[in-house]
């Protein structure tokens, strides 16, 4: 599988779920278009960087399959991206303390015939809400000391030490590491037709699906 993403996150929980990767970033702009809801940029900025990364090759992956995704995390119509530094993920923090917020991933699936080309393609969106504790100060600081928030989106990683920030999820937990996996590989089954019951192969590995 080819995955138009460097993020480490997304890396693992593939692999984890026994495909073979090779990496392919899409440098695309991800500029928030104006109007364009946090649920629409993420479905399109998904897209654009599978057609960004498919239109680099000259031969399929040997399952044919490539795989891009993009993650926000949003209130109310605010996207909150990667902190600027320090003070700035301070600020996310105590902006999220107490409250309820999305996080919504974007994915784009692209079947590819044998030179490349797009053959068939499944897109969606999955959104997880995340519920935080009433934050102290002393809270914060400690967890933007760690510089575990520097580069995440929304200032914190649930996948480490940011999970003891969180009261509650509604909704998928890898979503909020970066990629829905049982969706994405339930998508990548129907997508492929009789060839292949993912799903199942992902199970026998001993995945997140597990």
């Amino acid at each position: 599988m080819i995955l138009a993403s460097q993020s480490p996150r997304r890396r693992e929980l593939l692999s984890e779920t026994g495909f073979d990767l090779d990496i392919r970033p899409a440098d695309i702009d991800e500029a928030r278009l104006p109007g364009e809801s946090p649920m629409e940029l993420v479905a399109r900025l998904a897209a654009e960087k599978a057609e960004a990364a498919r239109a680099t090759l000259d031969a399929s992956p040997s399952d044919g399959l490539l795989v891009a995704a993009d993650t926000i995390v949003w209130m109310g119509d605010e996207a909150l991206g990667k902190p600027e530094g320090p003070e700035d993920a301070a600020r996310m923090l105590r902006e999220l303390s107490g409250r309820t917020h999305h996080v919504s991933t974007g994915v784009c699936v692209l079947s590819l015939a044998e030179d490349g080309s797009a053959a068939e393609r499944a897109s969606f969106v999955e959104t997880t809400d995340v519920t935080f504790w009433e934050l102290t100060d002393a809270e914060i600081a400690a967890y933007v000391s760690t510089g575990e928030p520097l580069d995440k989106a929304g200032a914190y990683g649930i996948q480490g030490a940011g999970r003891l920030l969180v009261e509650r999820i509604d909704g998928d937990y890898s979503n909020v590491v970066g990629l829905p996996v049982a969706r994405l590989v339930r998508e990548v089954t129907r997508l492929m037709g009789d060839e292949k019951d993912y799903v199942a192969e992902a199970i026998r590995m001993g995945g997140p699906l597990a």
